[in-house]
């Protein structure tokens, strides 16, 4: 077993798509997924721009208002997650500041009540 401090996980500033405030950090890559640390300041925003892939953000710390392709924000905060389909417009902002877990790469992400894990058989 190793233990990850994702507190210490390097960062590095991102400026594209009109970002602010914002960094990233990837702390685990595979051939097909990738998984980062996103820090937003107070007042920081992602850009936006179009997923590369399906993506998952789930915040740890903070608040967000993310929208999709529709444009619409939603406030989301710690235990709730955002999941953007690939190549779909989408940026993140936050007021307080932001610490999230972002996923990227080919996913099955559940809805509520809908079982993705199927369990031992």
């Amino acid at each position: 077993m190793r233990l990850l401090d994702l507190g210490s996980v390097p960062h590095r500033p991102v400026e594209a798509h009109g970002s602010r405030g914002f960094s990233i950090g990837a702390f685990a890559v595979g051939a097909e997924t990738h998984l980062v640390m996103v820090r937003l300041g107070p007042r920081g925003r992602i850009g936006r721009h179009p997923a590369a892939g399906g993506q998952l953000l789930v915040v740890l710390e903070g608040d967000a208002v993310v929208s999709g392709a529709d444009g619409v924000g939603h406030e989301i905060g710690p235990g709730r997650a955002a999941v953007w389909e690939a190549g779909e417009p989408h940026d993140t902002r936050t007021t307080g500041g932001l610490v999230a877990m972002v996923v990227e790469g080919d996913l099955d992400v559940g809805l509520p009540g809908h079982v993705v894990d199927p369990g031992d058989t």
